[in-house]
């Protein structure tokens, strides 16, 4: 059989799939959409998870207890610093990571 008639064999394959993967960075691959669109939604999850959290738990408390509304208040405030705290080290990290790619060439081009 000619070669090019033959099908490609399975070390071609895992060949090209190293490569595919080799282009596709870890963030990519963990869901959340590569570009900044994806930073700034993760910042805003992280930040109103944080607040649910604190306002769920202190309204809970608040039942429990019978303190209405000063646990849910206290709590939530604690939330809100929680979530900003959070957002801050994210975008920390995102900006690493921009810098680590900037040094390595791995950036894109400004448009």
């Amino acid at each position: 059989m000619p070669e090019e008639e033959r099908p490609p064999t399975l070390k071609d394959l895992e060949a090209r799939l190293k490569k595919a993967r080799e282009a596709i960075s870890p963030k990519d691959r963990a869901g959340w959409p590569a570009g900044g669109l994806g930073q700034a939604l993760r910042l805003v999850v992280e930040m109103a998870a944080a607040l649910a959290v604190g306002a769920g738990l202190g309204w809970l408390l608040d039942r429990w207890l019978g303190t209405a509304p000063w646990l849910l208040i206290a709590l939530t405030f604690v939330g809100i610093g929680a979530g900003v705290r959070n957002a801050f080290r994210a975008a920390r990290r995102f900006e690493q990571d921009s810098d680590e790619k900037d040094k390595t060439g791995g950036g894109s081009a400004p448009r």
